[in-house]
């Protein structure tokens, strides 16, 4: 796929965007919005970023653009083409597997270190929350960004910001993977009550339990997605 960036109605919605940049336009400030249109889908996989576009619609200039979209290469969301442009990028299986891999590394052992209950876990439970709201409403891309804060929530109960920085790639990267996919509902409606399950089981102070839970169910995900996952190169 190498359609060009999306439609008029995305880069308007951009174009908004300007006035989080205030006076001190930074390519890190430009990287965090395009950050997060990219995981809301308003760019998909495979998708080149006009720098004319975007830039315009942001008010920064090419360079300072061009220095944003290198740093969200080196985050794997982007890949820089030759002569081309930047792309956001396309996962492939292979990719799935290993952020399944660092997911479970650190979501594990996060719940694993914690020491005895009580746990601060209103991060947790608000994003269990909102989830299931969101599926009530059949909002199901809602729903999906809840499903990820959920587990950012639970990386976050180590307490360590670098860990947090880490798994906001990783989950990020991730979301690449489910903007192509044709049914958001298969993938997240099966969780919602795996994830109450795990805020019981810590609310319980059973994190040895949530540990268990957690493994089964980053398993399960990682096979699901991989089995439905349609290969594209790039």
């Amino acid at each position: 796929m190498t359609a060009d960036t999306g439609s008029g109605l995305e880069l308007s919605e951009l174009a908004a965007d300007r006035a989080l940049l205030g006076r001190t336009s930074t390519a890190e400030r430009v990287a965090g919005i395009l950050r997060e249109r990219i995981a809301q889908g308003f760019f998909l996989p495979g998708v080149r970023l006009s720098e004319e576009r975007i830039g315009n619609a942001l008010g920064v200039s090419r360079n300072t653009l061009r220095e944003a979209f290198r740093l969200l290469t080196h985050e794997r969301l982007l890949v820089h083409r030759l002569n081309k442009g930047a792309f956001v990028r396309v996962l492939s299986t292979s990719d799935i597997a290993d952020i399944y891999r660092v997911r479970n590394l650190v979501e594990c052992a996060a719940v694993r270190g914690l020491g005895h209950p009580p746990y601060a876990l209103e991060p947790v439970a608000a994003a269990v929350e909102a989830g299931e709201r969101a599926a009530e409403r059949g909002a199901w891309t809602d729903c999906g960004t809840a499903n990820i804060h959920f587990h950012q929530a639970l990386a976050g109960l180590a307490g360590s910001e670098r860990t947090d920085d880490l798994m906001r790639g990783v989950l990020a990267e991730l979301r690449l993977a489910f903007h192509v996919m044709d049914d958001p509902r298969r993938f997240y409606e099966p969780y919602l009550s795996r994830n109450r399950e795990i805020l019981t089981m810590l609310e319980e102070g059973d994190p040895a339990g949530a540990e268990r839970a957690l493994g089964y169910y980053l398993e399960d995900s990682r096979r699901q997605l991989i089995e439905a996952y349609p290969e594209r190169g790039d």
